[in-house]
């Protein structure tokens, strides 16, 4: 790994780990989850306004403006509401274990979906998935028993499965920073509901609140995944994608550094469960003789690898390098925050 890729992986993972701690700072300043999520979401769909001005972006064709609009509301609307009104209640480092399980639901999805096939290894790393996910849930209180906001994070784990998966058909039609533009702005319009009142919460707030908001806005949601294409393109997928285990771990280091919060014994136990099912299903759970279908996210690296040609200036790289691309990633699924 260069020391163009290291920085690109190391600004993608810092960005997308301090998103956690990032809305527990703005809640913690005075917003309401709708008014938080609102001003997050309006300033990543300026970020990619402002990218559409100078780059030019794809129109949709046909029905993909439908399957945009739906994938926006499930990977955006829904998971980042739910996951912003759970924060209200759950740690940022706790919060960040649950999402990492992620893998876990896309891996059941995908097989009735996609017709991708688990070995019976990949069906016990699944099922250690969930028993890590049911322990951090039951952890996410400071003390044993479930709680709304953990059930509302768990919620943004399947939605954010449901998006990874679904969106399969509009890679290799769309670049992946235009793709991810579509979904921030179809996103954004459910969230102009929490608009009433907004402006008392942002004349009311502390200021670290408001610029926690335009952070997670600017950086995790919109800067960070031009970095992580970046990453793609100068160094194999597979490498790449597996920093991604690092996430919770920086999440939980940064958390206590900006909040002093440390999560729950229990919920800790419970996410090195979770991720350890990750990895049996990562690396042995999918059965290789069978037609694979998309690898948790390997699509999307792919095509994200291409898309670091806007920042690298280089020519757009023919089928060949994008299936080649495709082939090296391992089943590690970008997680959001």
């Amino acid at each position: 790994m260069n020391t163009r890729t290291f920085v690109a992986v190391a600004i993608t993972l810092v960005f997308w780990s301090s998103a956690f701690a990032g809305i527990r700072a703005g809640l913690e300043g005075g917003y309401t989850p709708g008014h938080l999520v609102l001003l997050r979401f309006l300033s990543a769909s300026l970020i990619f306004v402002i990218y559409a001005i100078f780059r030019k972006v794809q129109l949709p064709k046909g029905k993909d403006w439908i399957r945009l609009a739906l994938l926006g509301f499930s990977g955006i609307t829904i998971y980042h509401t739910s996951l912003t009104f759970g924060e209200q209640s759950v740690q940022a480092g706790t919060a960040s274990l649950i999402i990492a399980a992620a893998p876990a639901f896309t891996s059941v999805i995908a097989m009735f979906v996609l017709r991708e096939r688990l070995t019976l290894v990949g069906w016990l790393g699944t099922l250690l998935g969930f028993v890590g996910v049911g322990v951090i849930t039951i952890g996410s209180g400071g003390a044993p028993g479930f709680t709304k906001g953990a059930l509302l994070i768990l919620l943004s784990a399947v939605m954010t499965s449901l998006f990874f998966v679904y969106q399969k058909p509009l890679h290799g039609k769309y670049s992946a920073i235009d793709l991810t533009a579509y979904f921030t702005w179809f996103g954004t319009l459910p969230m102009l509901v929490f608009l009433p009142g907004m402006w008392h919460d942002v004349s009311h707030a502390t200021l670290g609140a408001t610029l926690s908001g335009i952070y997670i806005g600017v950086f995790p949601a919109a800067v960070a995944y031009v970095a992580w294409a970046v990453a793609l393109a100068s160094a194999p997928a597979g490498v790449i994608s597996s920093t991604l285990y690092i996430n919770p771990v920086l999440a939980i280091l940064i958390a206590w550094v900006w909040l002093g919060e440390l999560p729950h014994i229990v919920s800790i136990f419970g996410g090195i469960i979770a991720v350890m099912g990750v990895t049996i299903v990562n690396v042995w759970g999918t059965n290789k003789r069978s037609k694979p279908a998309v690898q948790m996210g390997s699509a999307v690296e792919a095509v994200e690898a291409v898309e670091a040609t806007i920042t690298a200036g280089s020519e757009r790289p023919a089928a060949g390098t994008i299936a080649a691309e495709a082939a090296e990633a391992t089943a590690v699924e970008p997680t959001q925050a």
